[in-house]
């Protein structure tokens, strides 16, 4: 799908329920437009507030250039989906308009600053689901208009590879990142802000993804990741080898597909005669040797693209990367390389309006601004993504 492009500030034309958001969402900005009345001056921005709204997170916060991170407030929509399975793009779009407003005057009075000591908006542009990039995207549009500040629309994964920058021991340039969530698993050399290198990606399924479909497999509960790690700790590692897919051949791709098959293979052959407790532990079986498979699939992958770099500095980011058998796995290898791992903390892994704020610092600090009009792009690959215009070398 191509871009999306929309005049701002956003109109929208609602019905019914709908309706009672928009007016809602409006009220709300309308109250922070009118807290700031007149222009700033041009500069460099300090404080930026971001906005992810990319899929099921509603995540803001406000970011300094000479403080750091000064606030964040993060709301999840899991127990909203969760009796579908997984998420419904409208009600997710709707809970967005919802959420957004609230959340910035809760991070603003978090940070004990006004709407006037902030310099720039920053929100996701994509990718992710369309309805929900353009909820928060016209929302930060329309409120940098109102409070005559910068605005710039920051890619998804760019937000991800920047996280552990957060930290207080970030990584210097260049390493290699391991970015794997429900939507992608890339491996990418990263030599700056905007200057990324795709080594490799999966061809189908994403880790995250196949770790939902496993816990569908299994009777268990959304998001799947979390509850196939929890179940998968009583599981016998003995019991099940699962086959590592890809790590046979060159390459740094990755494919999860054959593996979730294999899963289910392995649930329908070996459960037939079984019930009660007996199955319940068959369960955990599966899951701890599918959860070993993806680890050790990643960690040899990230193993290659380190090797082949001869890069000795390697993040993981996106939800995945908050496992811990997967870290675990990742230390062991990263002490025999001589080399370092940096991770974000789990609140971090996820979707999160900081990390946003933090990669549209950087993007306004070199001179990237977003023009009086926004667009999204629910499908965006990386290395479509261009350096800031202040970038050395750019």
């Amino acid at each position: 799908m191509g871009k999306l492009v929309c005049p701002a500030p956003a109109a929208t034309r609602a019905t019914g329920r709908k309706a009672r958001d928009s007016i809602r969402f409006g009220g709300v900005l309308q109250k922070l437009r009118t807290q700031t009345i007149q222009r700033r001056p041009a500069g460099t921005p300090n404080v930026v507030l971001g906005i992810e709204s990319s899929c099921d997170e509603t995540g803001v916060a406000l970011y300094s250039g000479t403080q750091g991170l000064l606030a964040h407030r993060l709301h999840s929509q899991v127990a909203l989906h969760a009796e579908y399975g997984g998420v419904v793009p409208e009600l997710a779009s709707r809970d967005h308009i919802r959420r957004l407003a609230p959340l910035v005057k809760e991070v603003l009075a978090d940070a004990g600053i006004t709407p006037r000591e902030v310099d720039g908006v920053a929100y996701t542009a994509g990718p992710g689901l369309v309805g929900a990039l353009l909820t928060g995207a016209g929302f930060g549009r329309s409120l940098a208009w109102s409070w005559s500040v910068a605005a710039v629309g920051v890619h998804h994964m760019e937000g991800h590879l920047l996280a552990p920058m957060l930290e207080e021991s970030p990584p210097e340039f260049p390493f290699v990142a391991l970015l794997v969530s429900g939507g992608h698993t890339l491996l990418v050399k990263v030599a700056g802000v905007g200057r990324y290198q795709l080594l490799g990606q999966s061809l189908d399924d994403a880790a995250g993804e196949a770790f939902d479909k496993t816990a569908k497999l299994l009777g268990l509960g959304y998001p799947g990741g979390p509850a196939v790690a929890a179940l998968a700790e009583h599981g016998d590692p003995h019991r099940f080898h699962f086959p590592r897919p890809m790590t046979d051949r060159p390459g740094l791709d990755f494919s999860f597909s054959g593996l979730k098959t294999y899963t289910l293979t392995t649930l329908q052959q070996e459960a037939r005669r079984l019930s009660g407790e007996a199955l319940e532990q068959l369960k955990a079986d599966i899951a701890r040797a599918f959860e070993e498979a993806v680890a050790d699939t990643l960690t040899i992958k990230c193993r290659r693209a380190l090797e082949q770099t001869g890069v000795r500095r390697l993040v993981l980011a996106g939800g995945v990367a908050a496992n811990q058998r997967l870290r675990r796995r990742i230390d062991g290898m990263i002490q025999k390389l001589g080399g370092e791992s940096f991770y974000p903390r789990p609140e971090f892994c996820t979707d999160n309006g900081a990390m946003i704020a933090y990669a549209g610092w950087q993007r306004l600090a070199m001179g990237e601004r977003q023009g009086a009009t926004f667009d999204v792009r629910p499908r965006w690959p990386l290395n479509q993504l261009q350096p800031p215009p202040g970038t050395v070398g750019h």
